[in-house]
């Protein structure tokens, strides 16, 4: 069993209605799909996949080796128990968004604007992704988006729009912790561009874990808890996972479109008379249960959430 992969470039041919077919059993039954000819071009793809690779070399690597994870699993060891490490994940990660420029690494050349171009392309392709949700799920165009970005005054988009670089490196005892712990994620749209050589992020369907099938230049696509809400259930956010490695020093560049934290969600009035199954809330007030429920089960985060 592979997850589904889509050619989103039929999205706007003689396929369409098989493509937006595809993109919604996909979406029902996944959580998780591949999109390939998904428009953000080849050269910048491998700009990225290289200056990130360079960044992690030459101002990250030193570091991890004297990190939390490190210094935990080198414990561990010494006591030989046989125990495992729970609550760390064995990754190196930064956070780049766009009012925090000045904090993104610095001594990669060509990164920033690189990551910048990135990200822009990312986000319209986030755009269109939500449009495409939009449409399979009978509402008005632009109406997830819309959901997202309340308080937007002239254009200027209020939602939150964040990527993380990861990276995980080559681990002695891969059985004895994890890459990154399984969870499910809290926002919106999630886009995320992986490894093309190493594997490890698994993905869960009816109860057994599925690989995410490197795949070069495809940009992974996932939903959060807010579309699964937004969806009224039909979507669901899928629990996944990265299992660490003794090899190879795998690369995921996540990016994230979640609503702004002052917008309201909840489920969209779309079926006349259809129930209601999650509560209306404010994304804030959801990230607030979420900081302290992340790797925990989901379903009582929607309740534990302050209700509108």
């Amino acid at each position: 069993m592979a997850i589904p992969v889509i050619d989103f470039s039929k999205i706007n041919g003689e396929e369409r209605e098989k493509t937006l077919s595809e993109i919604a059993k996909a979406c029902e039954e996944w959580g998780f799909f591949q999109l390939v000819n998904h428009g953000i071009p080849l050269e910048l793809l491998n700009k990225v996949k290289k200056l990130a690779s360079d960044c992690y070399k030459t101002e990250r690597e030193e570091a991890f080796k004297t990190s939390t994870p490190v210094k935990l699993l080198n414990e561990l060891l010494e006591k030989n128990s046989g125990e495992k490490l729970e609550n760390v994940d064995w990754e190196d990660v930064f956070t780049l968004l766009d009012h925090n420029q000045n904090e993104w690494p610095s001594n990669t050349s060509g990164l920033k604007e690189t990551m910048v171009e990135y990200r822009e392309e990312v986000r319209k392709l986030a755009s269109k992704m939500m449009e495409v949700m939009d449409e399979n799920l009978g509402l008005p165009k632009g109406y997830i988006k819309k959901a997202f970005n309340e308080g937007m005054e002239d254009g200027e988009e209020t939602a939150f729009f964040g990527t993380k670089v990861s990276h995980y490196p080559p681990c002695p005892r891969p059985e004895l912790v994890n890459g990154l712990r399984a969870h499910t994620d809290a926002g919106g749209v999630v886009l995320l561009f992986q490894d093309d050589e190493y594997d490890g992020l698994q993905v869960l369907k009816d109860g057994e874990w599925i690989d995410v099938q490197p795949m070069p230049n495809a940009i992974v696509i996932n939903t959060g808890d807010q579309i699964e809400v937004l969806s009224n259930g039909r979507y669901k956010s899928a629990w996944h996972r990265v299992l660490a490695r003794e090899e190879g020093n795998r690369r995921s560049i996540a990016s994230f479109y979640n609503p702004s934290y002052k917008a309201a969600i909840g489920p969209a009035a779309a079926e006349e008379g259809s129930e209601k199954k999650y509560p209306k809330f404010v994304f804030g007030d959801y990230m607030d249960v979420y900081a302290n429920q992340k790797f925990m089960p989901k379903e009582p985060r929607f309740l534990a959430v302050k209700t509108l």
